[in-house]
């Protein structure tokens, strides 16, 4: 037992208990959302813009935050507090039950949640850097907590109805504010230079926004709208469709399934990849999954272009994030990742809005515009390589 306790008390398995947390509200709406704002006579034009006026104001305040984030003492007191705001907003929607009500408190409710992912992950990877422990490992249990929000608790759709959603999202939140306090302290207790070439006067975050770093940064926040389109309306697609309601929690849940196991096996052989190429794989992928995604299919080809959620995602958010920690300083970490989080957010916004319209005219079709958007994603990582070669194909970090 005391072994067992020793373990958890490790700064990484407080981080992955907390990662486990990360995801579980928007894995409930990413399930019960459209349907419950179809329920409310939502039409799909303006589901799309209620699940993108959030990304406006994060393209805002994800810098923002990521800057006060970086000048507190530790990254864990900016979590926390986000946590109990993130918890307390979502009340709101008990109250409200019409378009210009739930826009408002949506916008607040999903701004509030954007804001955790991109601080936790800079601090958990600059902190398993720092004491040679696996970034993915400790990243894989907030898939996991994604698998269990959308496959677990979304299977309760059933059973409850979409009118269960708001009580489903509150009680999530409230338990990722209470396990927020369970965090280690991040930051190392002198500053440290990562493991890049990068010298360390270089802490000037406009310092690193060239051209080629910012496009594979670019290329992620393209492929990345697609799959912000999957949360928002993917559930409601499939239901128009006729696919049965029990299958919509699984479907959801098996990409993350994808996802974490990618995570958890990355060590073993994610050193032969550069960080860009994940990226590219990324582009490549979501080109396939999207495409055939416009065509319709039937719920067993579903369940495989889930899966390849894992590279159109989870590889390419590890490329990402390994490309941001090695080219940039500590002290602007959260802030970094804030400008991609920026990026990816602009992109999701006007995908969203533009796909609410697409899916009001072609239906499933809409997804051929994500075909587009891979596309040029594509292109994108292959100008970032042209302009500057990787410098090591064994190490990602450095890529």
């Amino acid at each position: 037992m005391s072994s067992v306790l020793s373990r958890f008390d490790t700064p990484e398995a407080r981080a992955s208990l907390y990662q486990f947390t990360v995801y579980l509200p928007g894995a409930v709406a990413s399930v019960f959302l459209g349907i419950w704002l179809s329920l409310h006579g939502i039409p799909a034009d303006q589901i799309g813009l209620i699940n993108a006026l959030p990304m406006l104001g994060l393209l805002v305040l994800n810098m923002v935050i990521g800057r006060i984030a970086d000048r507190a003492d530790d990254w864990r007191t900016a979590i926390v507090a986000i946590s109990l705001v993130s918890a307390v907003i979502p009340v709101g929607l008990y109250f409200i039950s019409e378009f210009w009500g739930i826009l408002l408190i949506w916008a607040l409710t999903a701004m509030s949640n954007g804001l955790v992912a991109p601080i936790i992950d800079a601090a958990t990877v600059r902190m398993t850097k720092r004491n040679g422990t696996d970034f993915g490992a400790v990243r894989a249990w907030a898939t996991i907590g994604y698998v269990v929000g959308a496959a677990g608790i979304g299977g309760l759709l059933t059973v409850l109805g979409p009118n269960a959603f708001v009580t489903l999202y509150v009680a999530m939140t409230v338990l990722r504010a209470v396990v927020g306090f369970l965090l280690p302290r991040f930051r190392s207790p002198l500053q440290e230079p990562t493991l890049a070439d990068v010298p360390v006067q270089r802490v000037k975050l406009r310092d690193s926004l060239q051209l080629w770093f910012v496009l594979p940064l670019v290329a992620f926040a393209l492929v990345n709208s697609s799959n912000a389109v999957i949360g928002s309306f993917a559930a409601l697609l499939w239901h128009q469709q006729g696919i049965p309601d029990y299958f919509l929690g699984p479907l959801l849940g098996v990409a993350a399934v994808g996802e974490a196991v990618l995570m958890f096996a990355w060590r073993r052989f994610g050193g032969r990849v550069t960080a860009r190429n994940m990226i590219l794989v990324a582009c490549m992928a979501g080109l396939l999954r999207f495409t055939i995604l416009a065509f319709a299919p039937p719920v067993e080809a579903l369940f495989f272009l889930q899966l390849l959620h894992a590279f159109s995602f989870g590889m390419g958010y590890f490329g990402v994030v390994h490309f941001i920690a090695n080219w940039t300083h500590e002290s602007n970490a959260a802030e970094a990742q804030g400008f991609a989080n920026m990026l990816t957010q602009g992109a999701a916004m006007i995908m969203l809005v533009m796909f609410g319209w697409l899916v009001e005219w072609f239906g499933s079709a809409a997804f051929f515009a994500s075909t587009v958007t891979c596309a040029i994603g594509v292109i994108c990582v292959l100008v970032s390589l042209r302009l500057r070669p990787p410098k090591d194909a064994t190490r990602p970090t450095f890529s």
